[in-house]
């Protein structure tokens, strides 16, 4: 089996570019530059660009990841660097980097989204570069706005481009946990705009109803298919209630204690379903129906026209126990469920307990 390339972060390739930028500052034009990761390893990065013009010397390097399907991949990372008094390195974003409008992430609202792992790499290449002086750097990213709106920045705040990230400075190949922890955000961002009680979506139909009730948007967080880590996550930071809230089809699962619910990983959606008819007393025929049928949508039908409503009220309510002892009882935890139209199909008293509740019923 072939190995998967690593490639470099959005942070290693501005600091890339902002070493040679300010070499050519000094009159060194070099087509590779070398810089340090954080943990050490120096690598070579090649530099795409080199203009000089009026005292600003501009550098662009082409983002590589390697491997793994970053939306930034193929993106040029450009540094525009020009000498300043003092002895300082100031970092700024230009075009096509984000600017963070809300509080709760690692960048404080106002300032560019270049995180503090890559700060600290461009400031210490440039250092490596021009050792003496000031010096004033400008990070831009040509495409960045256009690339912004596939990644979760439009959520988090952050307005007009990507982000400058990363913190080992190497891009894993189809890392699952990198992803996972990019929405890991979201919370802080809800606590910092003071809401302790979130409500908690595996996808866009959930984000999309929750928004259109009225729920604040920085009180929504999508979870995608890992709903358990978002619960351990929610419980670590310091949120008190969750409300899960969305499609039939993927919160059933958690009522099965199934918290990564992508279906290569696990998908019992209609054996649960048809479980619990059983137990709420659905003749075999029902039940054999339900476990024929194509989507949760059809078995959700066949439930609701045989008269079996409160299957899915039991459904929700054990969707709410599981994710409960998933975090040890630290957060009070609700249920609601919806179908395609964004109707509610189910809910538990739980939901009614959380905040959220009264906006999603």
């Amino acid at each position: 089996m072939k190995k998967l390339r690593k490639g470099f972060t959005t942070g290693t390739c501005a600091a890339a570019a902002a070493k040679a930028a300010t070499l050519l500052l000094r009159g060194e034009r070099r087509e590779r530059v070398s810089i340090a990761l954080p943990s050490g390893e120096r690598v070579s990065l090649g530099v795409a660009q080199l203009e000089m013009r009026e005292g600003v010397a501009r550098a662009c390097v082409v983002k590589d990841a390697g491997d793994d399907p970053d939306v930034t991949h193929g993106a040029l990372i450009c540094a525009e660097v020009r000498r300043r008094s003092g002895r300082e390195v100031v970092i700024g974003g230009g075009r096509g980097v984000g600017v963070v409008t809300k509080p709760g992430l690692a960048v404080p609202v106002g300032e560019a989204a270049i995180n503090p792992v890559p700060r600290e790499m461009i400031r210490r290449a440039v250092r490596e570069a021009m050792p003496e002086g000031g010096v004033e750097v400008l990070i831009e990213v040509p495409r960045g706005k256009e690339l912004a709106r596939r990644t979760m920045n439009p959520k988090l705040g952050i307005k007009g481009g990507i982000s400058i990230l990363g913190t080992s400075g190497r891009v894993e190949p189809w890392s699952e946990s990198a992803f996972m922890r990019s929405l890991v955000p979201q919370i802080d961002v809800a606590l910092a705009a003071g809401f302790t009680e979130v409500v908690l979506t595996p996808g866009r139909i959930g984000e999309k109803n929750a928004l259109r009730r009225r729920v604040p948007e920085d009180a929504v967080v999508q979870c995608g298919n890992y709903v358990g880590y978002m619960l351990e996550q929610c419980a670590e930071r310091g949120i008190e209630g969750v409300l899960l809230f969305g499609h039939v089809g993927k919160l059933v699962k958690v009522a099965a204690g199934i918290f990564h619910t992508h279906s290569r990983v696990a998908d019992a959606r209609l054996e649960t379903l048809a479980a619990y008819a059983a137990e709420g007393g659905a003749p075999q025929e029902l039940v054999a129906k339900l476990l024929r049928s194509a989507t949760a949508e059809e078995a959700v039908s066949l439930l609701l026209s045989g008269g079996f409503a409160g299957v899915l009220n039991r459904i929700a309510e054990r969707a709410s126990l599981r994710a409960g002892e998933r975090v040890e009882g630290k957060l009070k935890t609700g249920t609601i469920l919806i179908n395609l139209k964004g109707e509610v199909v189910g809910s538990d008293a739980g939901a009614r307990r959380i905040r959220w509740g009264r906006y999603l019923l």
